[in-house]
């Protein structure tokens, strides 16, 4: 993800957590993980500031260890639904994402009404985000992501993380389509006209908001002319022209059709 998007992704952290001093993602790499965490019975209070002075000081993964201490040794005691929280931030601020991802979702079935639950789906959210590959790679994490974000604008479309989500769907969207493209392009260059093109008009139907849909259309141009049915590349050229008249994909298309279906008018 851009360096732009997760500055607005850490804007939400200071609020969800009661005005916790919380570190960014960068703080993880100080981290030299927890060497030691052999049963030690403590104060509940004093478990919770030992944590919280570990995150302070870039100890996320030490914190996260102390902060699941916390439940395991006071778990009916109000800071262990605290350290719950704290413990799925911690580990995704060590970018353990599993694991922040695993909190969060014990904390859900554990208090699945409490006024915190819309920062632990996002957590979930972001955790899954933070994962997203490049296109060349399986896409799982990425439909995972798109599924979290949704969930959130789903069920707090009203709130901070629901607007931050829904930025990021369109992300995340877009890379989906890159990844169909990626394939399709692939099939094309492969001569499976009709594979390629399962691809191509899936852009157009469930991603054509995306930066992608022009690119698709002129593929679908393309792979139709060469499957030897001008008509509908001409179809498909003319709705190109018509959403996407000044873009370079137009152009091409338009000569393609051209020069390899004159006199060919869409029905």
């Amino acid at each position: 993800m851009t360096t732009q998007t997760r500055s607005s992704t850490k804007l939400f952290f200071g609020a969800a957590l009661a005005g916790a001093s919380l570190l960014t993602a960068a703080c993880a790499g100080r981290d030299n993980g927890p060497k030691d965490t052999a049963y030690v019975a403590r104060d509940v209070e004093t478990l919770y500031w030992e944590a919280k002075r570990r995150l302070d000081n870039g100890q996320a993964q030490m914190a996260a260890a102390l902060f699941d201490e916390v439940e395991r040794q006071h778990p009916y005691s109000p800071w262990a639904r605290r350290a719950q929280l704290m413990s799925s931030f911690s580990y995704y601020v060590a970018k353990d994402y599993n694991k922040a991802i695993q909190s969060a979702q014990r904390f859900l079935q554990i208090h699945p009404g409490n006024k915190d639950a819309p920062y632990a789906f996002y957590l979930i959210a972001l955790s899954y985000y933070e994962q997203i590959s490049d296109v060349q790679r399986d896409q799982k994490i990425t439909d995972q992501a798109l599924t979290a974000l949704q969930e959130i604008n789903r069920r707090y479309p009203n709130t901070d993380y629901a607007a931050d989500a829904r930025l990021k769907i369109d992300l995340v969207r877009d890379h989906l389509a890159g990844k169909e493209m990626e394939i399709g392009r692939h099939y094309e260059r492969s001569g499976k006209w009709i594979a390629a093109q399962i691809r191509f008009q899936n852009v157009v139907d469930n991603y054509q908001t995306t930066s992608h849909a022009a690119e698709a259309l002129y593929r679908l141009t393309e792979t139709s002319l060469a499957l030897g049915i001008p008509d509908e590349a001409v179809k498909y050229a003319s709705v190109l022209g018509a959403n996407y008249p000044g873009s370079e994909w137009y152009d091409k298309a338009y000569e393609l059709v051209q020069d390899h279906a004159a006199g060919v008018h869409p029905s």
